[in-house]
């Protein structure tokens, strides 16, 4: 087989270009990109980002996603958006500052933003488009449009937790494509009984090797977008609420700089499946998606209001982002680990003042009793 010179490559069909770009991942299309002027030029179709696009996230194939991602500026940015994850390696610095407990001098307006700034921050404008697999294969695509009860910037959801259920929201908008369901064909293990699972946790490990999360949220106003998940799982909880539960857990960390005193909060994704059925029925294993949800926390452990929320959402579409998905994994990991530290020094204060208190108290009874005798 004879291969062709270098300088002749210019000269080959642009067709035959298309044709080979076109089978190439995202990844692998922007690197071809950057090799030679012909390939740039190929590489720049919009044609070939949406056909990325549609491999790698299949809730872009509906119309109404095809058309927002035109609007905010074409396959080619979508991609470049939400491909990498956000990456916060700023905890530590925050951490060493001390800079968690919320100021006594903080007024009402500083704490719960704005109002005029807020009202810029349209719920409306923010749109999920969700996508899950399974060992590569894909389970589950939703789309939300707009933030669920945020309808008319009521106090009720400026001021209470944020949280989005999406499975629940999207099923009553009519985007329900179904109940999700896994099963042995699908690659889960066959389960005997609960009891069995819970002493070699063979669906648990199954689960968290092979599900994988993405959770885009775009805002047509300002046209941008960031995929607020990790990717890959974070952690979980099995058997929990109840013995047929599983929890999986993704996320990511998002500044809050100026919108609350503890500069950055988890964004946690919350994955439930339900066992269905076990081999004991005399039916193959499965497995029910019952909740997809989204939620905001601070260092402490507290739920941000949709107040605030809103506005982390905004900043965090333009924060920093990496195509290596072990540096957004390692920022998780060091949130979890700075925010572990914090609570053993809470519990560690709050001992000493309760021996403080004791101590007071028995200093405080002996006099009592030495006046009186």
């Amino acid at each position: 087989m004879s291969v062709a010179p270098v300088e002749s490559i210019p000269s080959l069909s642009s067709d035959l270009f298309y044709e080979i770009l076109r089978r190439l991942d995202g990844a692998t299309l922007a690197s071809a990109a950057c090799t030679c002027a012909a390939l740039c030029s190929i590489s720049k179709e919009e044609s070939l980002w949406e056909n990325v696009c549609s491999s790698m996230w299949p809730s872009t194939n509906r119309e109404d996603v095809k058309s927002l991602i035109s609007s905010v500026g074409g396959f080619r940015k979508f991609y470049a958006d939400s491909f990498p994850l956000i990456v916060n390696k700023d905890v530590m610095e925050f951490h060493h500052n001390n800079y968690f407990e919320y100021p006594d001098d903080w007024t009402e307006a500083e704490y719960y933003g704005d109002v005029i700034e807020s009202e810029s921050i349209s719920p409306s404008n923010f749109v999920s488009i969700v996508d899950i697999r399974f060992k590569e294969k894909p389970i589950c695509s939703k789309v939300l449009l707009g933030i669920p009860n945020a309808n008319g910037y009521d106090d009720w959801f400026y001021n209470c937790p944020f949280q989005i259920d999406i499975l629940t929201y999207a099923d009553s908008e009519g985007n329900n494509d179904g109940a999700v369901n896994l099963s042995i064909s699908d690659g889960l293990p066959a389960i005997t009984s609960m009891e069995r699972e819970k002493k070699d946790g063979k669906l648990w490990k199954e689960l968290s090797n092979g599900l994988r999360l993405s959770w885009i949220v775009v805002n047509r106003k300002i046209k941008q977008a960031a995929n607020l998940s990790s990717w890959f799982p974070l952690g979980g909880q099995r058997h929990w609420p109840t013995d047929n539960d599983f929890v999986v857990r993704f996320g990511s960390i998002l500044p809050a700089e100026e919108i609350l005193p503890c500069q950055v909060v988890e964004c946690i994704l919350i994955m439930k499946f339900r066992v269905v059925h076990t081999e004991s029925e005399g039916i193959q294993t499965s497995l029910k998606l019952t909740e997809l949800s989204m939620q905001l926390e601070d260092m402490e452990g507290a739920h941000v209001n949709g107040r605030n929320s809103l506005h982390i959402l905004k900043k965090a579409l333009s924060c920093q982002r990496s195509k290596n998905y072990g540096d957004a994994l390692e920022s998780c990991h060091m949130y979890s680990k700075v925010q572990n530290e914090l609570k053993k020094e809470k519990m560690r204060n709050e001992n000493r003042l309760d021996r403080l208190c004791i101590l007071s108290g028995i200093a405080a009874f002996m006099t009592f009793w030495y006046c009186v005798l």
